[in-house]
């Protein structure tokens, strides 16, 4: 019954995916597999809100720690190596429960997207690289508007890459996925079959003023743990200050501050400005799906609702 059942949570940044994770899989003998972009990297822990050993509560959790900074980790090596331990997971007869922020990440698990096979163009970066990303943003809009609706703005490989990659097919193509909704007893959604595995979704959403809010609790206790020191020390270990600016957020502002170019307190006022512009980005990537179920982590009433839909899809007939 269990062995092609997937479950994603997803959510904006700070609206407590990882410890509702860890709730959840507790409680239907989960393991749980990170799709965070920038936590597959060793040593990025503080700026990137990693889960701690403590927090994990003795769940298995993968994808985390799984590269060196120093590379750069694709969306294809994502999909890669989560689509090997889901396999593993449902082999052991647990159920994988693919946790993160990062939409490209969990669609291209959920939706089997399709990447474009388009190769580096060496000529092409060297020329756009000295534009600014102001410049690069508003190129990329000329080429493919709908891409640019959901890139980060302020992350010039991305906006390169981009381009390089519509400059080379016409456009970013749309994902691709062979989606075929299944409705069962649920009262709250339906639950997608998506290639061999069903999927369902749940979503954690929070009132904008308490979500501004916990981005700037967050952001505050990762500084007096210790933050900065974390990006001194990746610097130290021969991470150069154009790749720590490429992880954006908390790597980049702390980066400029670290090389005399902010204050401390701009730091902080940029991050938390450019961390409520992503949350906002995260928003409009995920509402696209009609299919997730969506939560107020805040509410027991609703996670017990939802805990109760997650039986009811775990119980229903494997559909082939």
């Amino acid at each position: 019954m269990l062995s092609n059942k997937i479950i994603v949570i997803l959510g904006q940044t700070a609206t407590g995916k990882s410890d509702f994770a860890v709730e959840i899989a507790k409680q239907i003998n989960g393991e749980i597999i990170s799709a965070d972009s920038r936590q597959v990297y060793k040593g990025m822990n503080l700026g990137t809100g990693k889960i701690t050993k403590k927090e994990m509560q003795k769940v298995p959790h993968y994808l985390l720690d799984v590269s060196s900074p120093k590379k750069v980790f694709s969306v294809s090596d994502f999909q890669k190596k989560a689509t090997k331990k889901i396999k593993e997971t449902l082999k052991r007869n647990k159920i994988p429960i693919i946790c993160g922020g990062t939409g490209f990440y969990i669609d291209a698990i959920v939706n089997g997207v399709i990447f474009p096979e388009v190769l580096p163009n060496k000529k092409l970066r060297e020329k756009l690289y000295p534009k600014s990303t102001i410049a690069l943003f508003g190129y990329l809009q000329k080429l493919d508007p709908e891409r640019a609706k959901t890139i980060d703005q302020n992350n010039k490989v991305r906006l390169i890459r981009a381009i390089e990659i519509a400059k080379a097919l016409g456009k970013v193509p749309p994902l691709k996925s062979n989606q075929n909704p299944v409705v069962t007893n649920s009262a709250m959604a339906e639950f997608v079959t998506i290639s061999k595995y069903q999927v369902l979704k749940i979503g954690l959403t929070l009132p904008a003023e308490i979500l501004k809010e916990r981005i700037k609790i967050r952001l505050l206790s990762r500084i007096k743990k210790g933050m900065i020191k974390e990006v001194e020390n990746l610097h130290e270990n021969g991470i150069s200050w154009k790749r720590m600016y490429s992880f954006g957020l908390e790597y980049r502002y702390v980066s400029l501050y670290l090389q005399g170019k902010m204050t401390k307190n701009e730091m902080i006022e940029k991050i938390k400005t450019e961390t409520w512009h992503y949350a906002k980005r995260q928003k409009t990537w995920f509402k696209r799906d009609l299919n997730t179920i969506w939560i107020d982590p805040q509410k027991n009433n609703e996670k017990i609702k939802i805990l109760k839909e997650i039986k009811i899809f775990l119980s229903s007939p494997r559909k082939e």
